[in-house]
């Protein structure tokens, strides 16, 4: 798990993908931290992204960077907890004028049942479960 969200941040922007009815969503996300053993992503519970996770929580996200790729297949989970909230915000300072941990339209999300598959051009693909 700690390769996949070191490889997310150096990726700087990976994209989620969602389901929305029977509509395809992706966009992009900059989020990635790990939490009492945990990948969360983080985003508002106010946006559209927020509540088709919470119809459908199973998800994807893809990340490229020098070369290579991860696809990270899993379901995410709501964590309403002030102190995963506060420890992604702490992660992503920046964000602190949007969100509060707080306030109730932050979310932050962890993955369960999660794959991730690293692949390139090159190399035979790796696969990660957590």
């Amino acid at each position: 798990m700690q390769e996949v969200c070191e490889f997310l941040k150096k990726c700087g922007t990976y994209y989620l993908a969602t389901v929305d009815g029977d509509q395809p969503r992706v966009r992009p996300f900059g989020t990635i931290h790990i939490f009492e053993d945990k990948l969360y992503i983080q985003t508002g519970k106010s946006k559209d992204v927020s509540k088709q996770i919470q119809k459908n929580p199973k998800v994807e996200i893809c990340g490229f960077a020098e070369g290579k790729w991860v696809r990270v297949a899993g379901e995410l989970v709501r964590d309403d907890r002030i102190d995963a909230k506060a420890s992604m915000l702490d992660a992503y300072p920046n964000l602190k004028g949007m969100y509060s941990a707080e306030d109730d339209n932050t979310e932050v999300l962890y993955f369960k049942n999660a794959t991730a598959t690293f692949s390139s051009f090159t190399d035979a693909p790796k696969t990660v479960t957590f």
